[in-house]
């Protein structure tokens, strides 16, 4: 595995008075995938802290429950990423955001239908008080999906080789 990046300048190299943001991503991430990891390594660059939010959806049927697909993702990311948390919660992202100071909702993008999807949910977001940051995938990432993993059979470790 490569490097991970910084999770962003130290404390002392901030800006005197700078608010500190806290970004989440959230996800069934049912696995966790290279695609998954890349976001958030992005979103480290972008934010002072990151929360991995493993989410419950209801029109998801994931082969684990959230708590173990949060210890699941806990287990893929660099111990070296301090500002990197990770959450299981049930019930709105934008609910989570208010509850623990979350600043902004992180999605990742493959292709123009998820942007539509994603589009919507933004929106609705938005009306709630929180703005969603799209970050479009790399393009050695853009084809790999939660679905196209369990349907090989690749595990979550090997997906980010």
């Amino acid at each position: 595995m490569r490097p991970g990046p910084s999770a962003g300048p130290p404390a002392a190299a901030r800006p005197p008075g700078r608010v500190r943001v806290r970004a989440v991503y959230p996800g069934s991430f049912d696995p966790f995938t290279a695609g998954h990891l890349n976001v958030v390594e992005r979103a480290c660059a972008l934010f002072d802290d990151v929360v991995v939010l493993v989410a419950v959806n209801s029109g998801k049927h994931p082969g684990a429950d959230e708590r173990e697909r949060a210890a699941a993702v806990r287990a893929a990311l660099p111990v070296e990423w301090p500002s990197v948390t990770v959450a299981a919660w049930r019930g709105l992202t934008s609910t989570y955001c208010r509850r623990h100071d979350v600043g902004v909702i992180v999605r990742g993008v493959r292709d123009t239908t998820d942007l539509q999807a994603e589009y919507r949910l933004a929106a609705m977001n938005q009306s709630l008080g929180v703005p969603t940051l799209f970050l479009p995938a790399q393009p050695e990432l853009s084809r790999v999906s939660s679905t196209a993993v369990r349907t090989v059979g690749t595990s979550p470790s090997s997906a980010r080789s």
